[in-house]
């Protein structure tokens, strides 16, 4: 039992550290778009680069809550976060190679019948 609660914990850091990452690349692109509008110094590109900029950003801020959201449950034993885990490791799949593996990893400690036992009681 010690060592799938070690995996589920593990799992629950990698969950929020990928998460924060997407946060991370999220603020990059938007300092790197609204920067270019306020280089060209054109009224209209600065207005159009903030709004593209805030859009995208904020788009991966949405993808990337979720991730925070179920590592945080994981450390907390919260039922309902292996459930979350489990519907964004299905997503993780399509994103080669390091979302895959972490989907898979995802599965693998997820799915044991001691990870089960931890989350129930």
């Amino acid at each position: 039992m010690q060592n799938m609660e070690q995996q589920v914990n593990i799992l629950g850091w990698v969950r929020i550290a990928y998460a924060a990452i997407g946060l991370l690349i999220g603020g990059l692109v938007f300092l790197l778009v609204v920067g270019g509008g306020l280089i060209s110094g054109d009224p209209e590109a600065i207005r159009i680069t903030g709004l593209v900029g805030t859009v995208i950003a904020g788009f991966l801020a949405v993808l990337s809550l979720p991730g925070i959201i179920g590592g945080i449950g994981l450390l907390k034993r919260w039922s309902w976060a292996r459930y979350l885990v489990l519907i964004l490791a299905l997503f993780d799949l399509f994103m080669i190679p390091i979302g895959t593996l972490l989907g898979i990893y995802s599965f693998w400690v997820l799915l044991q019948d001691e990870t089960e036992k931890l989350f129930a009681s």
